[in-house]
């Protein structure tokens, strides 16, 4: 579970995160919604501990900050964070020991394969393409076997293929009891795979949603509504 509890960050005098509150749940697909500058990665990187802030987040009960926290979950940036001279198998080397799981080859296999990345195991990630990049950014915080998972953008840079493959894992970890908090702008790509959903507007939380309460219809619509509201 991830929990965040009045979580506000500010820069100088800027309110960037506002008082925010959220909950994502062990086996559901949490979606943080709002245009750019709403405040979701602002937001998301509070919670993974890169940027200080008032207030209290936990991840698996831990403190966010926490090194127990820290082995627990996964982080997928929006702009991958990669090392140019490093083979994807020397990623996935270095990821498999720093976080020391035992069966991480097979659990790189499994991702490779599925984003098509297999015959790249020997590529540098400057010779990568955007999207590739962005696939490998995805296998390096899956292949630890999070309890929770935490995406910035993740569609960024990929192909339809790759959209789809993306929302049926994401599908497949929250079906296996994964906290998934994914943060967007775009509201058709996760239209079909959500739970819950938070939307944000000029550092708040204006509304949160749950699918089992929304009946006909669609977060879109809602999306659309809460937000002429909340002006």
């Amino acid at each position: 579970m991830i929990h965040v509890k009045n979580m506000t960050k500010k820069y100088g005098t800027k309110v960037a995160a506002n008082n925010v509150s959220l909950i994502a749940n062990p086996g559901e697909i949490t979606v943080l919604l709002g245009e750019n500058g709403a405040g979701k990665s602002t937001t998301i990187k509070s919670i993974i501990g890169l940027l200080d802030y008032d207030g209290e987040i936990s991840i698996c009960g831990y403190d966010n900050r926490s090194v127990e926290a820290k082995k627990r979950f996964g982080y997928i940036p929006e702009v991958p964070v990669l090392y140019d001279l490093l083979t994807v198998q020397e990623h996935i080397d270095f990821i498999g020991h720093a976080y020391e799981v035992k069966d991480y080859e097979h659990n790189a296999t499994e991702y490779l394969n599925l984003f098509r990345l297999d015959d790249k195991r020997d590529t540098t990630a400057k010779e990568l393409s955007k999207g590739m990049r962005q696939k490998l950014s995805m296998i390096l915080a899956l292949i630890t076997e999070p309890k929770a998972i935490l995406v910035d953008e993740p569609m960024m840079g990929l192909d339809p293929q790759s959209i789809e493959d993306t929302l049926k894992l994401l599908t497949s970890l929250k079906n296996k009891g994964t906290s998934v908090l994914l943060s967007t702008h775009v509201i058709d790509i996760v239209s079909d795979v959500w739970d819950r959903a938070y939307i944000m507007k000029k550092g708040h939380v204006i509304c949160e949603v749950l699918r089992k309460d929304i009946q006909d219809r669609s977060l879109k619509e809602i999306y659309f509504e809460v937000g002429k509201d909340g002006q």
